[in-house]
């Protein structure tokens, strides 16, 4: 059955981190709709002004962060000692876990295009070690299509195999259209599928999606994805719906209201990281 759009929803200019303007297009009014992406900050300056202020040293709890640098720099520092930078076209991976510290530094470039998404934990995983992965551009495979090409972020397309998270199954495609190309994928009846216009309008079942927007899609084993008359640039993501309670306050996601306020508690007793500081 041919998926169609359920939900369509294009974000508001926001200022998060020490002054960085970006885009948020997904937030806690959209938890239960998507499911189990939490939250999707997308970023698009040719301004450094915009961004090199940068996200210094906070907490996070019961999430991962995936950070997509479609084209600038990212510079990630941890409270594990972990210390890595992304370009064009790499991915960091970080799993909050039981409680991390960390900072994101955005260095100038000639252009910043790229995303932000929070991937919620389920609750056996809440508590577990974290650990930050970069996923290079010489781990990410470029499939070609008819009319583009699939840059393979993480999971599985066809036969092959991307990185792998630890605790969710999650397909993340970077897909390139040419004009008036279109593609068509293949995913289990019951996944939870997003699509975001990085760049550019595409058409999905004959609706337009335009660039910048996120969309949701209803059940169903095929999505075709279509493209207008410039080249397009469409991220797909694939996994499955948790359907647990989530309780939300800034940077820290938990079940309960009880785990929220253990955990803010933490931070203010100074013993919410548990694993070891290196540095």
């Amino acid at each position: 059955m041919e998926r169609k759009v359920k939900t369509k929803i294009r974000g508001f200019r926001a200022t998060d981190g020490a002054g960085v303007n970006l885009v948020r297009v997904l937030g806690n009014q959209t938890t239960k709709e998507f499911d189990p992406i939490l939250m999707l900050d997308s970023f698009d300056s040719t301004n450094p002004a915009d961004y090199t202020a940068g996200f210094p040293t906070h907490p996070h709890r019961g999430i991962e962060t995936i950070s997509y640098v479609s084209k600038g720099k990212m510079v990630h520092r941890d409270s594990l000692g972990n210390e890595d930078g992304i370009s064009d076209g790499e991915v960091q991976w970080m799993n909050s876990g039981s409680g991390i510290m960390h900072e994101e530094m955005v260095p100038a470039a000639d252009r910043l295009l790229g995303v932000q998404l929070w991937l919620n934990l389920p609750a056996k995983d809440k508590m577990s070690k974290p650990s930050y992965n970069s996923i290079k551009s010489s781990d990410i495979k470029e499939i070609k299509i008819d009319g583009g090409k699939i840059r393979l972020l993480a999971g599985k397309y066809g036969d092959f195999q991307g990185y792998k998270g630890e605790h969710f199954p999650l397909d993340y495609y970077d897909i390139h259209l040419n004009a008036n190309a279109q593609i068509t994928l293949n995913m289990r009846q019951d996944d939870s599928v997003m699509i975001f216009t990085l760049l550019g309008d595409i058409y999905i079942n004959g609706e337009c999606i335009e660039e910048k927007t996120a969309v949701k899609l209803t059940e169903g084993d095929t999505v075709t994805i279509k493209n207008g008359d410039k080249n397009a640039q469409i991220l797909y993501i694939n996994s499955k719906a948790l359907n647990e309670p989530i309780a939300w306050a800034g940077p820290i996601v938990m079940n309960t209201q009880e785990e929220l306020e253990k955990a803010f508690r933490e931070l203010r007793n100074n013993t919410f990281i548990k694993e070891k500081i290196k540095y």
